[in-house]
């Protein structure tokens, strides 16, 4: 039989370091939490994602506006500020398409969310706050009440 080719192509394989039925603690961890634990890491993380790429682009455009100041230029010193600028510049389209990226991400999660789950929820908050209203009439009421049977008081 004919040998195959050898290329430079890498095969996948099974890792030498590979640790079978293992679950490190960080997995547990992550079983053992709540569902509004688990919700509220994952905001936190999408938090950081977007604050990471918004930092990018700011310090992208201040150091953009610090290599357009005039002044007395060789070339060498020219060139060198047009390759800092580009390289900025492709930094900052690098973090506008990754805030695309999150933006379309956060689209899908929430046309693919629970809309029942989401039902209910307003439904619960629209019930608390007809409640907080009814007591906050309440007690206008009582208190126009206290105002309007008391005597006046003599000056």
């Amino acid at each position: 039989m004919a040998e195959p080719p050898q290329t430079d192509v890498s095969r996948p394989s099974a890792l030498p370091t590979a640790k079978l039925l293992h679950r490190p603690a960080l997995d547990q961890a992550l079983v053992d939490q709540n569902s509004e634990e688990y919700l509220d890491a994952i905001e936190e993380e999408w938090n950081k994602r977007l604050d990471a790429e918004v930092e990018i682009l700011v310090d992208g455009m201040v150091d953009i506006v610090s290599l357009a100041s005039i002044g007395d230029k060789d070339k060498f010193r020219i060139a060198q500020e047009t390759f800092q600028a580009e390289l900025r510049a492709e930094s900052m389209v690098r973090a506008a398409n990754s805030l695309l990226s999150i933006t379309h991400s956060l689209k899908l999660l929430l046309l693919l969310s629970d809309e029942a789950q989401i039902a209910r929820w307003r439904d619960e908050e629209m019930k608390d706050v007809r409640h907080e209203k009814s007591e906050a009439q309440q007690k206008v009421a009582v208190l126009l009440d206290e105002l309007f049977r008391s005597p006046p008081q003599p000056t």
